[in-house]
């Protein structure tokens, strides 16, 4: 790879931070747990996709014609020997707050799937084991499934009526992505005094901070609007907006020219854009093809990630299977694109939205008897549709084929969010009580088209895994896990399901018996608890290079500046170039493979004086420092990078490991033995 072109891949660079001591104190644990318990070499079905373990109660009704599989290999832990493992003596001989026993504990993360009790201990998840615990309350959750409290990150603001619907849908951390906020300062600050019960988080809402132009909805923005915006976004970024987002379709007059500089933003400080797309039928000019098209376009102009909201009533109604090989595409060329969907066949929508533009029978194959008023049994009529249009009301369209939502929702990349949140006067679409019930009632248990596993992991882990690499609280939620943050959700899988219906969307859902946020009770057989007000702040968080080195490495004679980054000592990547190694970078999955360097055929070397400088040299202060999941890669085993402006970084320690080399420390210089 020439040396300009190392240049333009490195803006792209990601990091994530491997805490190595804690995986060699799993592994050792593990290594004196298998000594004591000769089981774990006993046979072990697969439970990769549909979450099923020879102690798992029941069969969980997987994806129709699949099978377990096999044995598991030896070398790959299970989910349950990795949480058994983190467990030490002082774990079993705490007395926990709260024990939650017997029940089915399934981790999307590791893929735990097992019969296993929890304690917890202040906001925490203190141990995950089969063993016996002690605990102040314990739990009866035999026969239940104990899973990561669910994470709605396509809500809107957590209103004090909604947000108990919420927790009786089994949620624990509602994010309004789908909306958001154009001053983050103040909409933190005012939930945090109303002292709310879920965590909450926002994005920047580009298309309502647009409106202080009294700009209409098909206006566009001049160029002294759009920095202004541009401005105004950076600082929310700043003050803890999760990201941007776009309703395109509801704003047609938001155009490229004031998305790209917003997108280029969103890519500098490394957080995703969501979009409500531009078309939401296949009905010329405009398809749903065309709307995909549109935003896998400035994900591939702007690097930047790209959310896809609720893909099967914008982008993919009557096109879905077209819709999901365009994005599958994508993600194959290594663009950073994901998805989300409600398990309704029908949306809602407020009937004087664009929306409902000159045509809509026609692009949606509806009349107005297929409209509903939200709340309400009444169908529309022509008259009835112009009087509550001019009124703003809220109307359910049954204008989505079921096929669109089995399909939808088995893509690894496509997670759940509800698009809604129940307001007073209950003109809500069902979704906002039922969406994560439905999910895998429905969708998991009764018509398989998801496995338990894949249905948990798409209503926490993946919803967790898509904010927080700019919002470091997320690390701690979506699993069920020792050091976890103790958002729990304990629910029947025989009986989970929706209730709430367009006539009456404010019902609680069926089967969910006990819901934890920061540990504490937020749901208790059945009966909410109107007294917790423990909701957390979900906010981004940006590190900048503060002058302040981490020593140096001592490399064969050369000195390179260290960088330290949460508590780890970074090295530019570009030193081990300059010591004889070469990258070669791959786009699709985001890694640099470090090989030994060789001379070329011609005879040169891959030696390059530029690279060389750039690693002897500090980075700017001020520089963003950010983990965008790249990484580099020698024989198979792999370490995280961290992106600081044009330069990756990689922890010394383990990177050294990684090449072979080995290093010592004397608390300033690192010293290549």
């Amino acid at each position: 790879m020439e040396e300009h072109e190392h240049r333009r891949r490195n803006r792209k660079r990601i990091i994530g931070i491997a805490n190595l001591a804690v995986v060699f104190i799993l592994i050792g644990g593990l290594i004196i747990w298998g000594s004591m318990h000769n089981e774990i070499g006993q046979t072990v079905e697969d439970a990769s996709l549909d979450g099923n373990n020879t102690q798992a109660a029941g069969k969980e009704g997987g994806r129709k014609g699949q099978k377990a599989g096999g044995r598991r290999s030896a070398a790959i832990p299970t989910g349950e020997q990795l949480a058994e493992a983190a467990v030490t003596k002082n774990d079993l001989m705490q007395t926990y707050d709260t024990v939650i026993k017997g029940g089915r504990v399934i981790n999307p993360e590791t893929k735990l799937d097992a019969m296993m009790n929890v304690g917890i201990i202040g906001d925490k998840i203190g141990v995950v084991t089969a063993k016996p615990l002690t605990g102040k309350l314990t739990i009866d959750a035999s026969g239940l499934i104990v899973a990561p409290g669910f994470i709605d990150n396509l809500s809107y603001d957590p209103n004090p009526l909604g947000v108990w619907n919420k927790i009786a849908d089994g949620v624990t951390s509602n994010i309004a992505m789908h909306g958001g906020t154009s001053t983050p300062d103040k909409w933190y600050d005012y939930y945090g005094r109303n002292e709310t019960p879920v965590h909450y988080g926002a994005s920047f809402f580009y298309s309502q901070a647009r409106n202080q132009f009294q700009l209409g909805r098909y206006d566009r923005a001049s160029a002294d609007q759009i920095a202004k915006l541009k401005e105004q976004a950076e600082k929310a970024l700043n003050d803890g907006a999760l990201g941007i987002s776009f309703s395109l379709e509801y704003v047609p007059g938001i155009q490229a020219a004031e998305i790209i500089p917003l997108m280029e933003l969103a890519h500098e400080y490394n957080v995703p854009v969501y979009f409500h797309a531009r078309y939401s039928d296949m009905e010329e000019p405009g398809t749903n093809i065309d709307g995909l098209n549109e935003l896998i376009g400035y994900a591939r102009q702007t690097e930047a990630a790209v959310h896809i909201d609720h893909i099967n009533s914008t982008g993919g109604t009557f096109s879905m299977t077209q819709s999901l090989a365009l994005v599958e595409k994508a993600r194959a060329e290594g663009l950073d694109i994901t998805a989300c969907i409600y398990p309704y066949d029908y949306w809602g929508t407020y009937l004087n939205s664009a929306r409902f533009d000159e045509g809509w029978q026609s692009r949606f194959h509806i009349t107005y008897n297929d409209l509903q008023l939200a709340g309400s049994t009444e169908r529309l009529t022509k008259e009835t549709f112009m009087q509550y249009q001019r009124e703003g009301k809220l109307a359910v369209a049954y204008a989505i084929p079921p096929e669109d939502i089995e399909e939808s929702i088995k893509p690894s990349y496509v997670m759940i969010g509800s698009d809604a949140i129940l307001e007073p006067g209950l003109n809500n679409h069902p979704r906002a009580s039922g969406t994560f019930a439905r999910t895998i009632g429905l969708y998991a248990r009764e018509r398989g088209v998801i496995t338990l596993m894949e249905a948990i992991e798409k209503t926490s882990l993946l919803p967790a895994q898509r904010l927080e690499r700019e919002a470091p609280l997320l690390k701690k939620k979506g699993r069920v896990a020792k050091g976890m943050d103790a958002d729990l959700v304990v629910f029947d899988y025989k009986t989970i399901i929706d209730e709430s219906t367009v006539e009456h969307p404010e019902l609680y859902s069926s089967g969910i018996k006990y819901v934890w946020v920061g540990g504490q009770t937020a749901l208790s057989n059945g009966k909410l608890n109107h007294s917790i007000h423990v909701g957390q702040p979900i906010k981004s968080q940006f590190q900048r290079v503060d002058g302040t080195m981490g020593g140096q490495l001592d490399w064969n004679g050369k000195q390179y500046p260290l960088l330290s980054y949460n508590g780890l000592q970074y090295v530019d990547l570009y030193a081990a170039s300059d010591q004889g190694y070469e990258m070669q970078w791959d786009k699709v999955n985001h890694q640099f493979t470090i090989v030994r360097n060789q001379k070329r055929s011609d005879g040169s070397s891959t030696y390059n004086e530029a690279m060389a400088k750039s690693a002897s040299e500090p980075p700017v202060t001020g520089t963003l420092m950010l983990e965008r999941g790249y990484e580099a890669t020698m024989n198979g085993a792999k370490v995280e990078l961290l992106s600081v402006g044009d330069r990756a970084y990689a922890p010394i320690d383990s990177f050294m490991k990684l090449i072979g080399t080995n290093v010592t420390n004397n608390g300033i210089t690192w010293t290549v033995s």
